[in-house]
């Protein structure tokens, strides 16, 4: 089922497409495990009650109207979080720009001119869900506001090994280079979409080309180092195996410059300049470090890529819901 895409700015300049809706709503980076959850009590609610199933998200975060914390990196951006929706079973997904006139709706405001016009009869929220000016509303705030209107389902913590999952953990291990720990907590591996640029050529001068990739997004990058990565192209579904460096190739750079992402996909032979690639993080190998020369970088690239062709892909997690 494809997944219907509404893009909403508040106030709302014509009446948007409605219905009875079961909604998840949420900001969702990452769509881990426990955003999975949220999103498959709503599928779920959807179909016992023969509603439309949706979601709800927010664009720009949050944190960056508001002026906090900086610039913000997104373990799924919005093009990759529209990507994971459509695989659980959701039939719409509204795009709500979060900008100061949303920011400054207080919890009922929010629930009258928001919820109310798109006939949203169920929410299904996680446990530490806020809403509206200053993050003042709650689920509670959400039920009371709804007037009897509104079902509100709340979904506890998910838990794996005795930790809560949550994005800013999930954000620790991909700086981490955890790259295991992270699909078992997101249900997949960890990726990033880019295009190939040209760099300095130097791998295939040695016999080993590199693509260098250029994010297509503000992506959380991972933490300095090679990886063993699958890589797809132009949307293919044919996995490439590869080796990924992440830093500042310092054997050949005394005065290191900003990190690159520099990858091998191992018996590929055809020119990638211009294309896309989305690569998927299986593991870190090593760290990245100076070697004495080319031929000693050579042979541990060799080593590296032995290594990665060993590495086993964990199988991804999926339920009744189509995904979730």
């Amino acid at each position: 089922m494809d997944l219907e895409i509404i893009r909403l700015t508040h106030p709302f300049a014509e009446r948007p497409k409605a219905g009875r809706q079961a909604m998840a709503i949420g900001f969702f980076d990452g769509v881990h495990a426990g955003h999975r959850e949220v999103l498959r009590r709503a599928v779920l609610h959807a179909r016992r009650e023969r509603m439309t199933a949706s979601v709800m998200t927010f664009d720009p975060h949050p944190r960056e109207v508001l002026g906090k914390g900086g610039r913000i990196d997104y373990i799924t951006p919005l093009p990759d979080k529209l990507e994971q929706f459509a695989s659980c079973g959701l039939e719409r997904c509204y795009v709500l720009t979060f900008n100061e006139a949303l920011a400054a709706l207080t919890p009922d405001e929010f629930v009258q001119r928001i919820l109310f016009p798109l006939e949203v009869e169920h929410a299904v929220v996680g446990f530490n869900f806020t809403f509206g000016r200053h993050g003042s509303g709650n689920a509670d705030t959400l039920r009371a506001c709804g007037g009897g209107r509104l079902g509100v389902t709340v979904v506890r913590p998910h838990l794996q090994d005795g930790v809560k999952v949550s994005s800013t953990l999930i954000r620790e291990m991909i700086h981490q280079g955890s790259m295991e720990r992270v699909a078992e907590l997101l249900g997949r591996p960890f990726s990033l979409t880019g295009t190939v640029v040209h760099g300095l050529g130097r791998g295939r001068t040695i016999g080993i080309p590199t693509a260098n990739l250029a994010p297509a997004e503000r992506y959380v990058i991972p933490g300095r180092g090679v990886y063993a990565v699958d890589a797809r192209i132009d949307g293919g579904s044919e996995r490439h195996r590869g080796v990924m460096n992440i830093g500042v190739k310092p054997t050949f750079a005394d005065d290191p410059p900003e990190p690159t992402l520099e990858v091998h996909l191992i018996g590929f032979d055809g020119d990638l300049y211009g294309r896309t690639l989305k690569v998927e993080f299986l593991a870190r190998i090593r760290d990245e470090r100076k070697f004495p020369g080319a031929d000693a970088l050579i042979a541990q690239i060799r080593r590296d890529i032995e290594e990665a062709g060993r590495v086993r892909r964990q199988p991804e997690k999926e339920d009744a819901t189509g995904g979730c």
